[in-house]
């Protein structure tokens, strides 16, 4: 298993909306790098082949996403945000205790997202529970070796 330090990078640029009209937007993109420094020259690299025109990266923040479960649907186009809270106990009290985790799950609507995020939990030993399941942001995501070569944008 990948030890992955997620940053999430905004893009500010301006998009040529339907009306044939320019709107300035900022972009969420999530992007694995080693630090700060990385991160924003990761999202510089993944973002200059599909932004016409200049563009600048506004903010760059940790972000504390434990796991990573990708779609291969091509309608997969959202990222959801899992809260997930393992069930452990105490050996010395004899109580339980639950430990929270961030992942996010790629799917095209919060009902295949819980069943993709139930799908890539399936080989877990631990006991958890979905405390929440919400949609982000997140234009696309970019781990650590992997180009992606058509971003949403």
């Amino acid at each position: 298993m990948a030890l992955h330090t997620w940053f999430e990078c905004k893009i500010q640029y301006e998009k040529t909306i339907e009306n044939g009209m320019t709107k300035k937007v900022t972009e969420p993109y999530l992007v694995d790098a080693l630090s700060f420094t990385e991160a924003e020259a990761r999202i510089i690299e993944e973002m200059t082949p599909f932004i016409t025109g200049e563009f600048s990266v506004t903010d760059i923040r940790r972000a504390n996403y434990t796991e990573l479960f990708n779609s291969d649907d091509a309608a997969a186009d959202r990222w959801f945000k899992a809260k997930l809270q393992f069930i452990t106990l105490d050996e010395k009290t004899g109580k339980e205790k639950k430990t929270s985790s961030m992942v996010l799950v790629q799917a095209p609507d919060l009902r295949i997202a819980l069943k993709n995020l139930d799908e890539g939990m399936k080989g877990t030993m631990a006991d958890y529970v979905i405390a929440s399941l919400q949609e982000t942001p997140l234009m696309d995501v970019y781990p650590f070796g992997e180009k992606n070569d058509k971003p949403e944008v």
